[in-house]
């Protein structure tokens, strides 16, 4: 080793030693020597960038004659490999309502390369609205190298006091420190919540004496002074079939609860389900769009009220609902909910689209209900107490003899009781404002099939064609309505030739394209140009593309919990006839794998009988979601399931 290595090695543990004890003061536009001096991160050695040191600093103090909560907020952030360096973009939301908004003060930016500095100017930064409620204030850092470290801090002055928000300790760069403090006046009570399964390196709360004073006020309060920190945290790198990154993401959570204010008086923000309950049923925007059944009971056809069936009736107000409204793509659950202006536009957001469901349902007699939930986009609803932010859309909750269904109106392709993919994200809240509301399980359908019949017939040249027949189900038919809904039959021909040259499909049929009750059927003729070596032809029998063509856990190993959303069976048979052309030299082993606790199975058997091989293949997930530590098991699954389609061929020999 040489004395370079040596001194790069301790200043490398000088960096972690510094970071890992007491902090050192981080004054704004002063990098400490040993952040400019730092070239790699032994923990995370292929990150491009470090954030080196992030703070929060959360008071409520009187701001321009007014109580404001106030946000500070530090950070810097090392770049390492400035080409693959993708974070020198930042974006500050902020929240606007009535013309009163929150106010960004303070901004100040600027890119350290060594001595020089580069200050983001007031003329490179703007706001974009992204909603009704939220905008952004962004900016880029300019001059980005190698080594630069890019720094930034802000002050958000806001006078709604229950956005105290969320403070997340990870990036999607590994982070060597991340803190939150927090001095709140004892009159203010915040519930906390810490999500994620990472442990806080530091949480320590005190009462902090007259910290707290108002003008006009001789008596200061006391503050509750809390401090979280995290230290070492690791990149969030994404996974395949995951749920929502927020379930995992270290983060505190608050929730404004109540306060107390000069005068003595108590305004109580956070509430019992009781309480969100009585208020939900009285709300413009949500219980009193449920006054509608009259207006619906004069738009339903009278063929359906007079529906005797109440699953069929049911049914059949879903699909008049599912066909007369296009949902424009919004999500509202708390505001700009009105149902019959909706229903008579023909366009809606989500739930003006499910309310009017409600309504229709009630309308013919049947008992509909609103339901509550998060999609899978956001992180599941806390059940310590109502967080109503933790939701952002409303479906139907119907009940029919004792028998549950969940129903959601705004996407074309879904048949009555599948929901939206979207929507599979663990339990709702279901509003009974007559007995009171509960939580209820979000199951998805179990019948979800991939069924692949192809019959392949030798002929005299030994050329091979056949018949294939795709039978699709559930969430598979969902997929493929929605896949195959904008194209002509030719290109869907085009795209099925394209996931394998050697084939010419022709004669394409589709059953069932607009019928969502039955299965989704494809037939086609198919021809294989596969070409032997010398009078050796190796046949790989599955053609035509398996709903698992590809292994989404490549990597060795997992951080998060696995998540399909739904079960699925993907059933493939195939029947070759060599008849005179070949002689059936060697087909592969038979195969059979079985997952833990019976969440799973694969087999594959291939049968020879004369000049035919029958091959039988089954993939089978019975369960939807899986720890981290069923991982190695599920990987060397779709390992086998991926080997048996792509890599093991019937070996035949030219007669």
């Amino acid at each position: 080793m040489t004395i370079k290595q040596l001194n790069l090695i301790c200043l490398l543990f000088l960096v972690s030693l510094c970071y890992s004890q007491q902090q050192p003061p981080h004054t704004f536009g002063e990098p400490l020597p040993e952040e400019f001096a730092m070239t790699s991160y032994s923990l995370d050695p292929e990150a491009n960038g470090v954030v080196l040191y992030e703070r929060g600093n959360y008071t409520v103090d009187a701001a321009d004659g007014y109580i404001r909560l106030i946000k500070e907020v530090h950070r810097k952030i090392k770049v390492l490999h400035a080409k693959n360096f993708e974070f020198d973009h930042v974006e500050i939301p902020y929240y606007r309502e009535n013309n009163v908004q929150e106010n960004i003060k303070n901004l100040k930016a600027v890119t350290h390369n060594g001595q020089s500095q580069v200050y983001v100017s007031d003329k490179a930064i703007f706001d974009t609205d992204e909603n009704q409620y939220w905008s952004l204030k962004k900016f880029a850092f300019p001059n980005v190298q190698d080594g630069s470290i890019l720094e930034y801090t802000y002050r958000i002055e806001t006078p709604y006091m229950q956005h105290m928000g969320v403070w997340e300790f990870m990036n999607s760069l590994p982070t060597l420190y991340s803190e939150l403090h927090t001095e709140i006046p004892g009159n203010y009570t915040y519930n906390r919540t810490l999500y994620g399964d990472r442990k806080l390196d530091v949480n320590h709360a005190e009462i902090k004496r007259d910290c707290f004073h108002l003008p006009g006020f001789k008596v200061p309060g006391d503050c509750e002074s809390a401090t979280y920190i995290m230290k070492a945290i690791p990149a969030f790198k994404e996974e395949k079939h995951m749920l929502s990154e927020s379930n995992y993401i270290p983060a505190m959570k608050f929730e404004l609860r109540d306060i107390v204010r000069l005068d003595e008086s108590k305004t109580a923000f956070s509430k019992s389900w009781e309480d969100v309950d009585r208020q939900f049923r009285y709300d413009k925007d949500l219980g009193r769009q449920l006054k509608y059944t009259s207006f619906f009971s004069e738009q339903l056809p009278t063929s359906i009220s007079s529906i005797s069936d109440e699953l069929e009736r049911a049914k059949a107000v879903y699909y008049f609902v599912q066909k007369k409204m296009t949902w424009n793509k919004q999500y509202r659950i708390l505001s700009d909910i009105r149902v019959k202006e909706a229903f008579e536009k023909g366009v809606g957001n989500s739930s003006e689209i499910n309310l009017t469901l409600i309504n229709a349902l009630e309308a013919v007699g049947l008992d509909a209900k609103i339901m509550l939930l998060a999609t899978r986009d956001k992180a599941k609803p806390t059940k310590q107490y109502p967080v109503l932010t933790d939701f952002n859309y409303a479906v139907a909750f119907l009940n029919i003899n004792n028998t549950k269904y969940i129903l959601d109106a705004t996407d074309k392709y879904t048949s009555f009781g599948v929901l939206p993919f979207r929507d599979l994200n663990g339990e709702g809240r279901v509003l009974d404002f007559k007995k009171g509301s509960y939580w209820e399980p979000i199951v998805p359908i179990a019948k979800n099939m991939h069924y692949i019949n192809m019959q392949l017939t030798a002929n005299n040249s030994g050329l091979f064609s056949g018949k294939v027949s795709e039978i699709s189900t559930g969430y598979v038919a969902v997929s493929k309505r929605r896949d195959n809904a904008d194209f002509s039959k030719e290109e869907i021909i085009k795209r099925k030739q394209n996931s394998n040259e050697l084939l010419d499909i022709s004669n394409l049929q589709v059953e069932n394209e607009q019928d969502l009750e039955q299965p989704y059927k494809e037939t086609f003729d198919i021809t294989i140009h596969q070409q032997p070596v010398g009078d050796i032809l190796f046949v790989y029998p599955f053609l035509a593309k398996p709903y698992f063509s590809e292994n989404p856990f490549s990597k060795e190993t997992r951080i998060y919990p696995i998540d399909f959303g739904f079960p699925v069976i993907n059933n493939y048979l195939v029947s070759i006839d060599v008849r005179d052309a070949y002689e059936i030299v060697k087909v592969p082993e038979n195969k059979i794998l079985k997952l833990p606790n019976n969440d799973g199975e694969l087999s594959v058997v291939y049968d020879v009988a004369g000049s035919k091989v029958n091959i039988r293949l089954s993939a089978k997930l019975n369960n939807t979601s899986f720890s981290k530590e069923a991982y190695p098991a599920l990987r060397q699954f779709f390992e086998t399931l991926i080997k048996v389609q792509a890599e093991e061929p019937i070996q035949l020999k030219r007669i």
